[in-house]
């Protein structure tokens, strides 16, 4: 592999060096998926019964705008794909596939000047524009989820966009009530808490003099419940949390933002850096008003996504994916992805918040680069044990490559229990975004975890049994099309 610039705590721009782990990968971001509903080609298998419910999934899908094509996998912009299953038995099984874009202020703008305006996660060019002058416009392409009647799609520090439920068409910004404006920092990982239907969520202000983290939460019925600041220690860049009965909990790792960088002509990738040496922390606050809980020294590594958390009295324990170093420079250079990623674990935390100490940590081997991992939403803020993961595996030298292998991991007992392969006869098939679980109606429990056939360029989606992913999927729904390469899923089980 050539010298690389390390950029954001990984190499950018790098040089694939001959090998190619990932064949065909380049087809995922060659062009636009078609948007509208996808005809189903065949179901392979038979549907779970009782299978009820529509499967999100987000993710971006446009990577070039005019004669410019962005270098970056976060760059892209959102698309929402709506997979519904009606299956109530072999005979009457039914599925609809629908996916569109959202249509932000960026993306029309962009489309009725075509050609690129805004500068992005990963691409920076001459004239680009800035929200506000300090960040780029969201391209919305995180996540989709269903919340006081409304669906909504979210990015990454920005605000959400009201798709249509039945069609995906964009309705227009989020504003729950006018609480939250294009200016409000806001993630695009919020948690529905199944148990009280209220949606709790977070932002980061970078201002290098006071960077603070903002906690928000919403009644069921959208309206704003609480806005709170807690000081950050540094301007870390966090991109997901665990939610608790009674806590909010963020892996804060020390991947700096320079919000000086963006203003002088950089890139978000560019404005990031990897400080190891100012160490890791837990910081757990209060749902009820985000007053600090607690604040836990960890070591030095990153965290990019969490499974889950449940307070015991006062005991607080945290499941969530570690890696070695932060991942963003490995989405760089498309369509070269992966080339020399981290590794990481599945951790589970134990933490006394009547002291503020750690009691234990147990973390599984390596398990290659494992990323989007997925619980039974029904746990959330609940004893839990079993997750689900995406892994690219460990290919032992550098080069590109993509997720490949589907992980069931017990986080209690730090080990995987479960693991199923991909394969395709002519080229390569890889997993395409998080899972979802699929809780039983009146069958059993599903995993829907959506597939890409690179050799035939056609999309699918697969059923596992979730505690059996070993025997591979039970059904496998194709589609005459292909999905984008997604990130983040939601299972909405069916009300009727």
């Amino acid at each position: 592999m050539s010298e690389a610039l390390v950029v954001g705590g990984a190499p950018v721009g790098h040089d694939v060096g001959g090998v190619d782990h990932a064949p065909l990968l380049e087809r995922a971001f060659a062009d636009e998926p078609v948007e509208g509903e996808l005809p189903v080609e065949r179901i392979e298998g038979e549907l779970p019964r009782g299978l009820a419910g529509t499967y999100y999934l987000s993710g971006p899908a446009r990577f070039a705008a005019g004669g410019l094509r962005y270098r970056n996998w976060l760059d892209g912009d959102g698309m929402v794909i709506a997979a519904t299953f009606d299956a109530g038995g072999a005979s009457d099984a039914r599925v609809r596939v629908q996916q569109r874009f959202v249509q932000t202020a960026k993306l029309v703008a962009e489309r009725a000047e075509k050609k690129a305006l805004f500068r992005t996660f990963g691409t920076r060019f001459a004239g680009d524009r800035l929200v506000y002058g300090v960040t780029v416009a969201s391209p919305v392409n995180l996540s989709a989820w269903p919340f006081a009647g409304r669906l909504l799609a979210f990015g990454e520090q920005g605000q959400p966009w009201e798709l249509d439920p039945s069609t995906l068409a964009t309705r227009g910004p989020g504003t729950f009530g006018g609480a939250v404006t294009a200016a409000t920092p806001f993630s695009g990982h919020p948690k529905v808490d199944p148990h009280t239907h209220e949606l709790v969520t977070f932002g980061v202000s970078f201002a290098p003099q006071e960077p603070l983290l903002f906690l928000f939460r919403f009644a069921p019925d959208g309206t704003l419940a609480l806005r709170a600041k807690q000081r950050l220690p540094y301007p870390a860049s966090i991109h997901d949390f665990a939610l608790s009965t009674r806590h909010a909990v963020f892996h804060v790792a020390p991947h700096l933002l320079d919000l000086g960088v963006l203003r002088r002509g950089g890139t978000v990738l560019e404005a990031l850096s990897w400080r190891p040496e100012l160490g890791s922390r837990l910081m757990v606050l209060r749902r009820e008003d985000g007053a600090l809980a607690a604040d836990v020294e960890l070591a030095d590594r990153y965290c990019l996504h969490l499974l889950n958390a449940w307070d015991d009295g006062a005991r607080l324990t945290v499941d969530l994916v570690e890696l070695d170093r932060p991942v963003y420079g490995d989405y760089h250079e498309l369509p070269d992805l992966f080339v020399d990623p981290p590794l990481g674990r599945a951790v589970r935390y134990v933490v006394d918040l009547a002291t503020g100490t750690l009691l234990s940590r147990r973390e599984s081997p390596d398990l290659g680069t494992p990323d989007f991992p997925t619980l039974d939403r029904r746990f959330t803020a609940r004893e839990n044990d079993h997750g689900w993961l995406l892994q690219v595996p460990d290919a032992g030298e550098p080069g590109r490559r993509f997720f490949e292998r589907l992980l069931h991991v017990r986080w209690d007992e730090g080990r995987v229990v479960g693991e199923w392969q991909t394969s395709g006869s002519a080229g390569r098939t890889y997993l395409a975004g998080e899972p979802a679980f699929a809780p039983p109606a009146d069958g059993a429990a599903a995993l829907v975890v959506p597939l890409w056939d690179a050799a035939a360029n056609k999309s699918a989606l697969a059923l596992f049994d979730p505690f059996d992913v070993a025997a591979g999927p039970r059904a496998t729904v194709w589609v005459d099309a292909r999905m984008p390469l997604g990130f983040h899923s939601y299972w909405s089980a069916a009300t009727h």
